[in-house]
Protein backbone atom coordinates (compact mmCIF):
# COMPACT_ATOMS: atom_id res chain seq x y z
CA UNK A 1 0.00 0.00 0.00
CA UNK A 2 1.52 3.29 -1.08
CA UNK A 3 0.02 5.61 1.53
CA UNK A 4 -0.61 5.09 5.21
CA UNK A 5 -3.84 3.21 5.80
CA UNK A 6 -6.00 4.93 8.43
CA UNK A 7 -9.46 3.95 7.16
CA UNK A 8 -10.43 0.47 5.99
CA UNK A 9 -13.71 -0.65 4.46
CA UNK A 10 -13.92 -4.35 5.37
CA UNK A 11 -16.24 -6.44 3.21
CA UNK A 12 -17.37 -9.67 4.85
CA UNK A 13 -18.95 -12.38 2.70
CA UNK A 14 -20.82 -15.62 3.39
CA UNK A 15 -18.07 -18.05 4.27
CA UNK A 16 -17.54 -19.89 7.53
CA UNK A 17 -14.29 -17.89 7.65
CA UNK A 18 -16.43 -14.84 8.43
CA UNK A 19 -15.98 -15.78 12.08
CA UNK A 20 -12.45 -14.34 11.72
CA UNK A 21 -13.72 -10.88 10.69
CA UNK A 22 -14.21 -9.61 14.26
CA UNK A 23 -10.57 -10.41 15.03
CA UNK A 24 -9.49 -8.43 11.95
CA UNK A 25 -11.60 -5.47 13.07
CA UNK A 26 -10.28 -5.67 16.61
CA UNK A 27 -6.66 -5.90 15.44
CA UNK A 28 -7.04 -2.87 13.18
CA UNK A 29 -8.84 -0.75 15.79
CA UNK A 30 -6.08 -1.54 18.31
CA UNK A 31 -3.60 -0.12 15.78
CA UNK A 32 -5.60 3.09 15.41
CA UNK A 33 -7.27 2.23 12.10
CA UNK A 34 -10.90 3.24 11.64
CA UNK A 35 -12.94 0.36 10.22
CA UNK A 36 -16.35 0.35 8.58
CA UNK A 37 -17.80 -3.03 7.73
CA UNK A 38 -19.95 -4.08 4.80
CA UNK A 39 -21.78 -7.32 5.52
CA UNK A 40 -23.33 -9.33 2.69
CA UNK A 41 -26.67 -11.06 3.38
CA UNK A 42 -24.98 -14.47 3.44
CA UNK A 43 -22.25 -13.25 5.80
CA UNK A 44 -24.91 -12.36 8.36
CA UNK A 45 -25.49 -16.11 8.78
CA UNK A 46 -21.99 -16.41 10.23
CA UNK A 47 -21.29 -13.13 12.06
CA UNK A 48 -23.72 -10.55 13.40
CA UNK A 49 -23.81 -6.88 12.52
CA UNK A 50 -23.92 -6.08 16.23
CA UNK A 51 -20.57 -7.80 16.82
CA UNK A 52 -18.89 -5.90 14.00
CA UNK A 53 -20.51 -2.61 15.02
CA UNK A 54 -19.44 -3.01 18.64
CA UNK A 55 -15.84 -3.77 17.71
CA UNK A 56 -15.53 -1.13 14.98
CA UNK A 57 -17.57 1.51 16.81
CA UNK A 58 -19.28 2.23 13.49
CA UNK A 59 -22.58 1.15 11.94
CA UNK A 60 -22.43 -1.89 9.69
CA UNK A 61 -23.67 -1.43 6.15
CA UNK A 62 -25.74 -4.31 4.81
CA UNK A 63 -27.76 -2.82 1.96
CA UNK A 64 -27.47 0.02 -0.52
CA UNK A 65 -31.13 0.69 0.24
CA UNK A 66 -30.89 1.12 4.03
CA UNK A 67 -32.08 4.70 4.69
CA UNK A 68 -30.40 4.76 8.12
CA UNK A 69 -27.00 4.39 6.45
CA UNK A 70 -27.46 6.85 3.65
CA UNK A 71 -24.11 8.48 4.39
CA UNK A 72 -22.42 5.11 3.87
CA UNK A 73 -23.74 4.44 0.40
CA UNK A 74 -21.24 2.72 -1.86
CA UNK A 75 -19.95 5.98 -3.33
CA UNK A 76 -19.43 7.82 -0.05
CA UNK A 77 -17.89 4.75 1.57
CA UNK A 78 -15.50 4.24 -1.34
CA UNK A 79 -14.48 7.90 -1.08
CA UNK A 80 -13.93 7.55 2.66
CA UNK A 81 -11.68 4.46 2.63
CA UNK A 82 -7.92 4.32 2.14
CA UNK A 83 -8.23 0.61 1.41
CA UNK A 84 -11.01 -1.88 0.70
CA UNK A 85 -10.43 -5.41 2.01
CA UNK A 86 -12.74 -8.33 1.28
CA UNK A 87 -12.19 -10.96 3.98
CA UNK A 88 -13.37 -13.58 3.56
CA UNK A 89 -13.80 -13.52 -0.20
CA UNK A 90 -15.94 -16.40 -1.45
CA UNK A 91 -15.75 -17.84 -4.96
CA UNK A 92 -19.04 -16.02 -5.60
CA UNK A 93 -17.78 -12.53 -4.74
CA UNK A 94 -14.57 -13.15 -6.68
CA UNK A 95 -16.69 -14.08 -9.73
CA UNK A 96 -18.84 -10.97 -9.26
CA UNK A 97 -15.77 -8.76 -9.03
CA UNK A 98 -14.28 -10.39 -12.14
CA UNK A 99 -17.47 -9.64 -14.04
CA UNK A 100 -17.68 -6.04 -12.78
CA UNK A 101 -21.07 -6.72 -11.20
CA UNK A 102 -22.70 -4.11 -9.00
CA UNK A 103 -25.77 -5.93 -7.69
CA UNK A 104 -25.03 -5.66 -3.98
CA UNK A 105 -23.43 -3.12 -1.69
CA UNK A 106 -20.05 -4.84 -1.49
CA UNK A 107 -19.54 -5.43 -5.21
CA UNK A 108 -20.78 -1.87 -5.89
CA UNK A 109 -18.31 -0.52 -3.32
CA UNK A 110 -15.40 -2.36 -4.94
CA UNK A 111 -16.45 -1.32 -8.44
CA UNK A 112 -16.67 2.35 -7.42
CA UNK A 113 -13.44 2.41 -5.42
CA UNK A 114 -10.43 4.39 -6.54
CA UNK A 115 -8.32 3.09 -3.65
CA UNK A 116 -6.44 -0.21 -3.46
CA UNK A 117 -8.53 -3.36 -3.05
CA UNK A 118 -7.30 -6.52 -1.34
CA UNK A 119 -9.13 -9.84 -1.61
CA UNK A 120 -8.63 -12.65 0.93
CA UNK A 121 -9.98 -15.87 -0.61
CA UNK A 122 -11.69 -18.49 1.57
CA UNK A 123 -13.21 -21.62 0.08
CA UNK A 124 -12.82 -25.36 -0.20
CA UNK A 125 -9.73 -26.59 -2.06
CA UNK A 126 -11.75 -27.92 -5.02
CA UNK A 127 -13.42 -24.53 -5.47
CA UNK A 128 -10.07 -22.73 -5.26
CA UNK A 129 -8.54 -25.11 -7.84
CA UNK A 130 -11.49 -24.89 -10.28
CA UNK A 131 -10.52 -23.33 -13.63
CA UNK A 132 -13.32 -20.73 -13.34
CA UNK A 133 -12.04 -19.54 -9.96
CA UNK A 134 -8.45 -19.47 -11.22
CA UNK A 135 -9.56 -17.40 -14.24
CA UNK A 136 -11.55 -15.02 -12.04
CA UNK A 137 -8.55 -14.53 -9.74
CA UNK A 138 -6.33 -13.76 -12.74
CA UNK A 139 -8.95 -11.27 -13.96
CA UNK A 140 -9.22 -9.36 -10.68
CA UNK A 141 -5.43 -9.42 -10.32
CA UNK A 142 -5.35 -7.79 -13.75
CA UNK A 143 -7.62 -5.06 -12.40
CA UNK A 144 -4.93 -4.35 -9.80
CA UNK A 145 -6.61 -6.04 -6.84
CA UNK A 146 -4.19 -7.67 -4.44
CA UNK A 147 -4.81 -11.33 -3.63
CA UNK A 148 -3.84 -12.22 -0.08
CA UNK A 149 -3.90 -15.99 0.29
CA UNK A 150 -5.39 -18.45 0.53
CA UNK A 151 -3.28 -20.60 2.83
CA UNK A 152 -2.97 -24.35 3.06
CA UNK A 153 -4.50 -25.89 6.14
CA UNK A 154 -7.55 -27.51 7.62
CA UNK A 155 -10.70 -26.41 5.85
CA UNK A 156 -14.27 -26.27 7.14
CA UNK A 157 -14.94 -29.52 5.28
CA UNK A 158 -12.39 -31.25 7.51
CA UNK A 159 -10.05 -31.75 4.57
CA UNK A 160 -6.58 -30.24 4.38
CA UNK A 161 -5.78 -28.17 1.32
CA UNK A 162 -5.35 -24.72 -0.17
CA UNK A 163 -8.37 -22.49 0.39
CA UNK A 164 -8.11 -21.42 4.02
CA UNK A 165 -8.33 -17.66 4.63
CA UNK A 166 -5.20 -16.12 6.08
CA UNK A 167 -5.27 -15.67 9.84
CA UNK A 168 -6.55 -12.31 11.13
CA UNK A 169 -3.16 -11.19 12.45
CA UNK A 170 -1.59 -11.82 9.02
CA UNK A 171 -4.33 -9.80 7.30
CA UNK A 172 -3.86 -6.95 9.79
CA UNK A 173 -0.10 -7.07 9.16
CA UNK A 174 -0.65 -6.89 5.38
CA UNK A 175 -3.02 -3.94 5.78
CA UNK A 176 -0.53 -2.03 7.89
CA UNK A 177 2.58 -2.75 5.78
Amino acid sequence: MAKSVRRVALGVTGSIAAFKAPAIVRGLVKKGVEVRCVLTPNAAHFVTPLTLAALSKNPVAQSMHDPSLWEMAHLSLSGWADLVVVAPATADIIARLAQGRAEGLLDSLVLSSEVPVAVCPAMDAQMWAHPATRANVRTISGYGYEIWGPAKGELASGKVGVGRMLEPDEIVRLILK
